[in-house]
């Protein structure tokens, strides 16, 4: 164990924006660390992570990799993270897991905005974290122009660790801002150590200076050395270094090229000497690891068709054994993951990260305890609102009674996919964050589970109500047949309602004109009238009364009844105006302010109203728009919504009332209805 760290883990998520390098920075740690003895390239589809099918199909991560390594005596359990904003959810649920996070970053301006929700999200659940500036080698863009725009979507200050030596095509290495050491670029080898340039001895002053007054923010000693010109040992800049990543309070900055390992090893003595130990992490979420027994916490959930169920997680405090019985549960089986390779173990302690097998009725989030004293649940990522929908269909009928095990088992590994069965259309619809997300889901259905879809876009649930009323509606019922017949005779009044009134019935029946018992087959027959209207839909906000009859005394029946309560409806709706009604949503839309006109022309493009906008609390330069919309221009809206503010805008909606549809809409929806279906 190295003696500068008390504790011989460390658990660190690789996070960042799509096509950031993640994957290929974690490939460099590991081949660095002498973890692995060759190099694994996205493009090759040979990397320890990225191993599924759908994610080397794609050539992107789609979820969780864990990979462990050790470098100086410190056993490191890294996570890399999915980049893409429809797979957030899996960076997320990781994130509360660990003692520190890289945020990998391209040094392009233009691409910094899409780092402000995962720094959002890093504050407020107050994970210390730092920046690498991967891809240096391509920099268009000049690295204090970089670093401007990377403080102006980080709420915590930026500590510049390294100073680039060159940009772009002659970035020939870094200096040192803590030992104003220079060091030149090796492919495969250690930078070495090269004199200070002189052409940026004047940048290189001014970027530690302003590294060592942000240090000094947070420590009265520091600032007494500074005012006094008392230069700092390194030791102590080290130490504030740690201590103030430690408490989320700065954010250092290290460059590098992951694909070539330039700034990595420097980049791992930094996770060495300055990222907190795991009872950091513990003490911030009030767990206390000296006088409790085992608690864990579940980061991912994993299915594969010959391991079974794995579940990925943190453990708090306490040691867990292979066999341990967690919540009830005994374990089938304790590892550590590389990738998709496991190591079996006999036991994991405080700090570990690992994989527990066939932990069956346990989901990702889930506390787990040894003991028999109730402990209190960790808190965990909030899920994720589903934004984009698909009707899904099995491509072979019989496999209709294989959908709901499929579909669970899909949402425990992936808790931000939701499904449902439309009570009004009775399609199963798929929700998720994209169109890739639910790609990707119906890939994993085909190829895990042998349930190949079809796919539609999901019916917009319409439904119609009327514009007056009809009065004395006449129905009759009668059928004769050998020995009894059937007779019923009914005269209805039918009328609206104010609009989210739903369905009344009531009976003003004199004299027993209607006897009792076939009153209650009167509404029945009602009620299924109401089922599919006169435009094919369900109908709402209507009244019915029963007016007047007749009956016989040996022919009628309660199903009589019913039958001339439909009839009654029959003719009643058709004079009565019908009116298609559509859902209208109530959106909360997400966006950097300097997005916000735009947004509000694309509601507007959309038959959307705008109820209001104002700044969004705790998010600076960030705007929520209160908007409603109908749920017929929602399915695609995401997609729009994403591509106007660079991929970062986001919205949460539910269901808010039904309005009328515009004639020339209706028009057209009546003119594209199913024959079958509603009608």
């Amino acid at each position: 164990m190295n003696e500068r760290v008390p504790n011989g883990i460390r658990n660190v998520a690789i996070v960042g924006p799509y096509l950031s390098g993640k994957t290929t920075l974690l490939e460099s740690l590991l081949f660095v660390t002498g973890s692995t003895t060759r190099k694994g390239s996205v493009t090759d589809k040979n990397t320890v992570g990225d191993s599924s099918p759908e994610a080397r199909d794609r050539q992107m991560t789609l979820e969780l990799n864990a990979a462990s390594t050790q470098y100086g005596g410190i056993h490191f359990n890294f996570v890399d993270c999915p980049g893409s904003i429809e797979f957030v959810q899996e960076a997320y649920n990781a994130l509360i897991g660990v003692d520190a996070a890289i945020v990998v970053c391209e040094p392009e301006i233009s691409r910094v905005l899409t780092l402000a929700p995962l720094f959002q999200f890093l504050d407020d659940w107050q994970i210390p974290h730092l920046v690498f500036v991967n891809k240096m080698d391509r920099a268009s863009d000049a690295f204090p122009n970089i670093l401007d725009a990377l403080k102006g979507v980080s709420s915590r200050p930026l500590v510049v660790h390294q100073y680039p030596i060159g940009q772009g095509e002659t970035l020939q290495g870094f200096i040192d801002l803590v030992t104003e050491q220079a060091y030149q670029y090796h492919a495969g080898c250690p930078a070495d150590p090269i004199p200070l340039p002189d052409s940026l001895k004047e940048a290189e002053h001014a970027a530690r200076v302003e590294m060592l007054e942000t240090l000094a923010d947070f420590d009265d000693h520091l600032l007494e050395e500074l005012l006094e010109d008392i230069e700092p040992s390194q030791e102590e800049i080290v130490r504030d270094l740690r201590l103030e990543l430690g408490a989320d309070q700065i954010v250092p900055v290290f460059i590098g090229v992951a694909t070539q390992d330039f700034g990595v090893r420097p980049l791992l003595e930094a996770l060495l000497q300055e990222t907190p130990e795991p009872t950091v992490a513990a003490e911030r979420r009030g767990i206390s690891v000296s006088d409790q027994g085992a608690i864990a916490q579940v980061l991912k959930t994993y299915y594969s068709p010959q391991g079974g169920k794995l579940s990925l997680a943190r453990v708090w405090s306490g040691t867990l054994t292979d066999g341990m019985t967690l919540n009830g549960i005994r374990m089938g089986g304790l590892y550590q993951l590389n990738g998709q390779q496991q190591q079996s173990l006999t036991s994991a302690p405080t700090g570990a990260i690992v994989a527990l097998g066939r932990m069956e009725g346990i989901k990702t989030g889930d506390t787990l305890s040894a003991g028999t004293v109730a402990v209190d649940e960790l808190p965990k990522a909030e899920t994720l609102p589903p934004v984009f929908a698909m009707a899904i269909t099995p491509e072979n009928r019989n496999d209709e009674v294989k959908i709901t095990g499929a579909l669970s088992k899909l949402l425990e590994e992936d808790p931000s996919l939701m499904w449902e069965q439309h009570g009004d259309t009775h399609e199963v619809i798929l929700w998720g964050q994209g169109d890739i997300h639910l790609q990707v889901a119906l890939d994993r259905l085909r190829r895990k589970y042998n349930l190949p879809m079809s796919t539609h876009l999901p019916q917009v649930p319409y439904k119609e109500t009327i514009r007056k009323p009809a009065v004395k509606v006449h129905g009759r019922y009668k059928h004769q047949t050998g020995g009894h017949g059937q007779f019923g005779d009914v005269y209805l009044d039918i009328q609206p309602t104010p609009r989210g009134t739903g369905f009344n019935f009531a009976e003003k029946i004199v004299g027993g004109v209607v006897p009792r018992q076939y009153i209650p087959g009167v509404e029945m027959g009602v009620r299924e009238s109401l089922a599919h209207g006169p435009l094919g839909f369900p109908v709402v906000d209507v009244a019915v009364v029963l007016k007047d009859g007749s009956y016989h005394s040996v022919d009628s029946s309660e199903q009589a009844f019913k039958m001339a309560a439909r009839l009654a409806m029959q003719e009643g709706m058709s004079l009565c105006e019908p009116q298609l009604l559509e859902p209208i949503v109530a959106l909360t839309i997400s966006v950097p302010s300097d997005f916000t006109s735009k947004v509000l022309r694309l509601v507007s493009g959309r038959r959307g109203q705008v109820l209001g906008y104002d700044a969004k609390p705790s998010w600076h330069g960030w705007d929520e728009v209160q908007v409603h919309l109908p749920q017929a221009e929602m399915h695609d809206l995401i997609v729009e919504l994403r591509s106007l503010t660079m991929g970062v805008g986001s919205f949460r909606w539910q269901f808010d009332h039904l309005q009328e549809v515009p004639d020339k809409v209706a028009e057209r929806v009546l003119q594209h209805a199913p024959s079958n279906g509603h009608r």
